[in-house]
């Protein structure tokens, strides 16, 4: 049998620490900010059945108050700040000023590739990674094509196959855009183009749209599949219907010709989106 006095006295320490919580919080380490060392307390009650008296009798339970201590809570690190707006619009600038007058890239030199691939790396880091998933909205609407590394090789295609400009054939290069839908996932390469016929005959002015499908294939990573090609001549001939050029049978296509492209997003706003081609080609586009 347990005498009350006892009962009493061994009670009043723990009743003493339910009153002041505060006797209970751990002392913060001086090389650590208070806060985290903030222990949060929780009363238990349980039941001690003492020797010697039945259970089910009213006095024959002792109620034990104690406290059980949480794990203290772990705080994230603030997010990286975003770089100042001011210096985002100059390198945008710097960009833009380093591939004005290369009509597109058809007359880069090789020191004009380099300034302009310098110019979009110090954007690129600034800009920090691209992340599709959450910005797939700022892809969505029409983007002009105002520089192609590409185009330097003096093809249509850059470094993959395509017709020559200015050389076997009379094409003069115009407009180029880009149509993404990010709804129907609908990408589309429109050309404008204007073909050289003898004389007397006036040259003529025609938009090829190079239709595609898209996915996203990582946080900056597009995947194109080719779909086909549709020609709608322009100016005086305007009336008449486009025609779509057939697609080349997949058994006589040359391996180089997959019908797919990759690209990377390397930055991507609301009116600016730089890319690079898994050929290494840089591109620069402006929302149109």
């Amino acid at each position: 049998m347990v005498s009350p006095s006892l009962l009493r006295l061994s009670k009043q320490p723990l009743m003493a620490s339910l009153l002041h919580p505060s006797l209970l919080l751990s002392k913060p380490s001086p090389f650590s900010p208070p806060s985290l060392h903030r222990s949060f307390i929780y009363p238990v009650t349980r039941e001690l059945h003492l020797p010697g008296i039945s259970p089910s009798h009213k006095h024959g339970k002792l109620l034990i108050c104690g406290a059980t201590l949480e794990e203290p809570p772990v705080f994230e690190p603030p997010p990286l700040p975003s770089p100042p707006a001011e210096l985002v619009a100059s390198l945008k600038l710097n960009l833009l000023s380093a591939v004005s007058g290369l009509n597109r890239g058809l007359a880069a030199s090789e020191e004009d590739l380099k300034r302009a691939d310098s110019a979009a790396k110090e954007l690129e880091a600034v800009g920090g990674p691209v992340d599709l998933y959450k910005d797939l909205d700022k892809l969505q609407g029409r983007w002009k094509l105002i520089y192609s590394s590409a185009f330097s090789s003096r093809t249509l295609g850059g470094s993959r196959p395509g017709p020559p400009t200015g050389r076997l054939l009379p094409i003069t290069l115009g407009q180029v855009f880009q149509r993404i839908d990010i709804f129907s996932k609908d990408f589309d390469n429109i050309v404008e183009l204007q073909l050289g016929a003898p004389w007397p005959l006036p040259p003529l002015d025609l938009t090829a749209t190079l239709a595609h499908k898209f996915e996203i294939t990582g946080t900056a990573s597009v995947k194109i599949i080719f779909e086909k090609t549709t020609v709608k001549t322009i100016g005086n001939l305007s009336q008449l219907p486009p025609f779509e050029i057939p697609r080349i049978p997949d058994a006589l296509r040359p391996p180089s010709n997959t019908g797919t492209g990759d690209f990377e997003v390397t930055y991507l706003d609301s009116d600016t989106r730089v890319t690079r081609g898994d050929r290494g080609e840089l591109r620069v586009f402006v929302i149109s």
